[in-house]
């Protein structure tokens, strides 16, 4: 089941997203939209000079010289006369004139409203500039702009005849309430009237520009395509849909009303099903720019215009005629038609297919069916190298099929989708690893130490037969008279005493770093340095078995108390404890059906022969000379030259009898010496030294409170021995251990 959830679960995320390629959101719009404005960054239109298409820029410096904005009509009149003594194909003029001429001397005069023969005779006279430039726009090949508007206004709007091929694509397209025009005196005036409007996404750029608007069942041409119409004769322009059919010889698909092109004489403009065409647009190009200044100059010559279109406009930033565009966030808004009329001419267009819908989806489908089988068979780093690899492919078609087929593949939203697709499967993954963890701690937590229940727990890879050589300290301990006590319970009270005996001394150990090998009955097998680095693993566990003898000392107590309450006999719990350091080899070991974390070594049986020796050394917690060479500041006492059961080579060994305050006392220091001039006398076979030094020792000892009377009574009746009987000649004053 777990197996069928880790296909269901990525498989209906992948579903989601690709239902989302049609139910198109907003936030998935915006990211296709900038994937296509990467592209056009990378690959803009090459600006070529000659294009016929030109911009008269009312620019800052044309401000200077003719004065602020609006400038009267006569100004305008002698550019547009110009621009048609030129010769040029088509004006087209960017600005809207919806008021009269405030400095026409005739409208100066028609304030006064006098009804007399001089006033009469004055306006008889007055220049009228409005009716200079609605003679000038009648005399060329002129077009004057108007501003679609969404909010309803009483302005009429030229009726304009067109050609419908197919259905009616008034449901396709924006149906705006009003407008703002020119003066009726300059439209009609004028041989064309087209919209200025563009359409910006949701994000303020402007990526197309509309051919075709709707108003009151009424198609109405944007400002490029009456200037194409008005360039090529008096023609009605034809709006193709996909309902033509057959008709187009065009395969039908999408909705009937969707547009296919827009044909306006001789040109053929494919469009989006909106009646819009993406622009392919240039960067800044100045020599598309001609300064409103220069052209009304004597030194202009027109003829360097015919046959050109014209729009006149501005790029000054005060008159707030600044658009966004994917290559300049500060485009002019007559750049913007120039540029499409450009791009018009050229008849290179960027288009989207609506096969392009389906290709995506199915890229998207099938690349994350195979991300959802990499992850699953392969794992995430396969997920993830397999994503990286689809996801530059995307941005390699994307990139090659812009740049030389013009088509906009949207690379960005499947690339997105097998990036959402991958970090769900991620998480999905996460989630389970995680459960995973939680359940090898629950099952391990109480077997093991929690630092190897982490390691696990972070990589279950490494419950695995094998192992590593480690500098480690190996502790032994072990309950003595163990017998004795196990005499005075039955099984289950036996079972609850070493629980109660085990538990205290495991929680001492596990505090300090150390790793519980394993319980031997009453005894406990632990070592430090594995398997996380400790790099005092020596003194973490000389100060864990210091405690495990003052936890004893409490678990005694506990217990007399018991003992009295309930009348019962009370035997208190001794231990001895061994620890020796050295390099062993820890890992799981066992077989492939089970095995445990343990350690193995010869230094690990020498820890396990030095605890059985405490008890015939008469103290507490012996330690192997590698062990006391790295605690050096703690308070240990050499005990002896020893050759334990098994092995071959004496060793040195210790009692530590307590931390690193008690080694910096004065009495503990003066010990020492007494000590070390003992055991120095001893092994000189200076028996009758040694035995004061002994004795003078134990009394330093029983001064500072340390139990060593076992010990150094043991060397007394050893010196007594060999007062009576001396060794052998060349005795090296290595001891023979005869048991365990």
């Amino acid at each position: 089941m777990r197996r069928l959830m880790s296909f269901l679960f990525p498989l209906s995320v992948l579903l989601v997203m690709v239902s989302m390629i049609y139910t198109d959101p907003i936030w998935l719009q915006l990211i296709r939209l900038k994937g296509f404005d990467v592209l056009h960054s990378l690959y803009p239109r090459t600006y070529d000079d000659e294009l016929p298409v030109r911009i008269v820029d009312i620019d800052e410096e044309s401000l200077k010289r003719f004065g602020q904005w609006p400038w009267p009509r006569n100004i305008m009149a002698q550019m547009v006369q110009r621009l048609s003594d030129a010769g040029v194909a088509g004006v087209g003029l960017d600005v809207v004139f919806a008021e009269p001429d405030r400095s026409s001397p005739a409208f100066f005069l028609r304030q006064w409203q006098q009804n007399t023969p001089q006033w009469r005779e004055l306006m008889a006279q007055a220049v009228d500039f409005d009716a200079q430039f609605a003679e000038v726009l009648q005399q060329g090949p002129t077009v004057t702009g108007f501003v679609m508007l969404n909010e309803g206004t009483d302005t009429p709007l030229l009726k304009k005849d067109f050609i419908l091929i197919g259905n009616d694509p008034a449901d396709v397209l924006h149906d705006y309430a009003g407008a703002v025009v020119s003066l009726p005196a300059l439209s009609e005036a004028a041989m064309g009237n087209g919209a200025l409007n563009s359409l910006p996404d949701r994000d303020g750029i402007i990526r197309r520009i509309p051919l075709v608007f709707h108003k009151d069942g009424q198609l109405y041409p944007s400002l490029i395509a009456e200037m194409l119409r008005v360039a090529q004769g008096d023609i009605s322009p034809a709006v193709k849909t996909v309902g033509a059919g057959g008709a187009s010889g065009e395969q039908d698909v999408g909705m009937a009303n969707n547009i296919l092109s827009v044909k306006i004489g001789q040109v053929v403009i494919p469009t989006n099903n909106d009646g819009s065409f993406y622009v392919h647009y240039t960067p800044y190009a100045a020599e598309r720019y001609i300064p409103a200044w220069k052209l009304l100059s004597s030194e202009f010559n027109p003829s360097s215009l015919e046959g050109f279109f014209v729009l006149i406009g501005t790029s000054a930033a005060g008159l707030k005629d600044i658009r966004a565009t994917p290559l300049n966030p500060l485009s002019s808004g007559v750049e913007i038609h120039a540029q499409a009329l450009e791009q018009v001419l050229t008849g290179s267009f960027l288009s989207r297919p609506d096969y392009l819908l389906g290709l995506e989806s199915m890229g998207l489908l099938c690349f994350g069916l195979l991300l959802i089988l990499s992850m699953n068979f392969f794992g995430a780093v396969w997920g993830a190298v397999l994503s990286a690899a689809v996801f530059a492919s995307a941005m390699f078609g994307a990139a090659y099929t812009f740049n030389h087929h013009h088509i906009m593949l949207d690379s960005a939203t499947p690339a997105i989708g097998l990036m959402l697709l991958f970090m769900v499967e991620s998480l999905r993954r996460y989630i389970i690893t995680e459960r995973e963890r939680r359940e090898i701690r629950h099952a391990f937590v109480h077997y093991m130490s929690p630092a190897l229940v982490e390691k696990l727990a972070r990589n279950p890879q490494a419950l695995k037969l094998g192992g590593e050589m480690r500098e480690m300290t190996i502790l032994f301990c072990d309950i003595r008279g163990f017998t004795t006590i196990s005499e005075m319970y039955n099984a289950e009270e036996l079972t609850r005493f070493i629980n109660k005996f085990l538990t205290p001394m495991t929680d001492i150990i596990l505090s300090r770093g150390g790793t519980i090998d394993k319980y031997m009955g009453d005894a406990i097998m632990a070592f430090w340095n594995a398997p996380l680095d400790e790099p005092e693993h020596a003194r973490m566990a000389c100060r864990a078995a210091l405690e495990m003898l003052k936890g004893l000392e409490a678990l005694n107590a506990r217990r007399q108390a018991e003992a009295e309450e309930t009348g019962t006999r009370f035997l208190p719990v001794q231990i001895g404890i061994g620890l020796n350091s050295g390099q062993c080899c820890v890992g799981n070991m066992g077989s492939d059906q089970r095995f445990d974390y343990s350690v193995l070594g010869d230094d690990v049986n020498l820890a396990s022969r030095l605890e059985g020796q405490s008890k015939n050394y008469g103290v507490l917690i012996v330690l192997g000379q590698n062990t006391q060479t790295q605690v050096p500041d703690m308070a240990t006492l050499e005990l002896d030259l020893i050759r334990v059961k098994g092995k071959t080579e004496a060793v040195r060994i210790f009692a530590l009898v307590g931390d690193e305050s008690l080694a910096a006392s004065e009495g503990f220091q003066a010990l020492r010496v007494r000590h070390a001039a003992m055991l120095a006398a001893y092994r000189a076979q200076r028996w009758e030294e040694a035995a004061a030094q002994a004795s003078a020792a134990d009394g330093d000892a029983r001064a500072l409170g340390l139990a060593l009377e076992d010990f150094y009574g043991l060397y007394q009746e050893r010196l007594q021995q060999y007062t009576q009987t001396p060794p052998q000649p060349g005795w090296d004053g290595v001891y023979e251990a005869k048991t365990k």
